[in-house]
C-alpha cells in the first residue's frame, strides 16, 4: 500500500474539499460495517491505519488489537485501548486536524469534555460502571455547538458528526446506519477513489493514479441493506486482509 490517511491530511494543503471527506469515510464506513456484521471489533481505528493504494482506495488494516465480539457479557474486554472512532476520524477529515488533540490520557479527556460537555448519569447512566469513574473529577463544562468548532462544515455533514460523537455507546449511530445519512447524497456527492489525492513517500517518484471506472455510486438506498452492506463485491475490497 502506497501510503496512508494520516500522510495525506499531513500533506494536504488545506482541508480535504467536502466530495474528498465523504469518499473517505464512505470506504472506511463500508469496512467497520462488514467487520461489525462478522462480529469484528477493530479497537484502534486511526488514520495511520487507514491504508491507501496508489489508486485512491482506503483499506483498513492492523488488527491487532482486534478483537470477536460477544453480545451476551460472556467476554471481558481491557479498556486500555486508544482508538479514535469513526467519529474522530470524521471529524478530523472536516477540521484538517484532530478535534481533541490530547498528549496524554488526562488532557484528552479535557479535550473532550471542552467540546462535549462533562458526562452525567442522566445523560449517560452507564457512565457511573466504568473502570475509574470515581478516581477523577472534572469541572461541569456545557457541550459547545459543533457548528461553532466546525464553522464550514456543511448541516449534513455536522448531523452525522453529532450521531457520531455521543458518549452512550448505545445510541452512537451503526457504521451500516451511518451509510444511509443524507450526508452521502447531497451534492456534492463522494469523489470516486480515482480523484482522491494520491500522496507519496519522501525520495520517492510521484505516482500516477491508474484511472478507475466511471463515477457510480455502488450503495443503493433501494437494495436491502443487508444485501448492501454483505455483499463481497461492494464491501470486502475496502479491508486489508491478513
Amino acid at each position: 500500500m502506497l501510503s496512508d490517511l494520516a500522510e495525506v491530511l499531513r500533506h494536504a494543503q488545506r482541508p480535504l474539499a467536502q466530495a474528498q471527506v465523504k469518499s473517505y469515510l464512505q470506504m472506511l464506513l463500508k469496512g467497520v460495517a462488514f467487520c461489525h456484521a462478522n462480529n469484528i471489533v477493530h479497537r484502534d481505528l486511526k488514520p495511520a491505519n487507514l491504508l491507501i493504494s496508489a489508486s485512491g482506495q482506503l483499506k483498513i488494516a492492523d488488527f491487532g488489537l482486534a478483537r470477536v465480539f460477544s453480545s451476551d457479557g460472556s467476554r471481558l474486554y481491557t479498556h486500555q485501548v486508544a482508538t479514535r472512532a469513526v467519529g474522530c476520524i470524521l471529524g478530523e477529515l472536516l477540521n484538517g486536524s484532530p478535534l481533541f488533540p490530547g498528549e496524554n490520557d488526562i488532557e484528552q479527556l479535557c479535550c473532550v469534555l471542552r467540546i462535549l460537555g462533562t458526562p452525567s448519569p442522566q445523560v449517560w447512566p452507564e457512565i457511573t460502571e466504568l473502570p475509574d469513574y470515581n478516581k477523577i473529577s472534572f469541572k461541569e463544562q456545557a457541550p459547545v455547538p459543533l457548528e461553532e468548532v466546525l464553522p464550514d462544515a456543511s448541516p449534513q455533514a455536522l448531523d452525522l458528526l453529532g450521531r457520531f460523537l455521543l458518549y452512550p455507546p448505545l445510541q452512537r449511530i451503526a457504521a451500516s446506519q451511518a451509510l444511509l445519512h443524507q450526508y452521502f447524497f447531497t451534492a456534492p456527492l463522494p469523489a470516486h477513489p480515482s480523484e482522491l489525492p494520491i500522496p507519496h513517500r519522501p525520495g520517492g517518484p510521484t505516482p500516477k493514479a491508474h484511472p478507475g471506472p466511471p463515477h457510480v455510486h455502488d450503495f443503493h438506498v433501494d437494495q436491502p441493506l443487508e444485501e448492501s452492506l454483505l455483499n463481497p463485491e461492494l464491501i470486502r475490497p475496502f479491508i486489508l486482509e491478513g
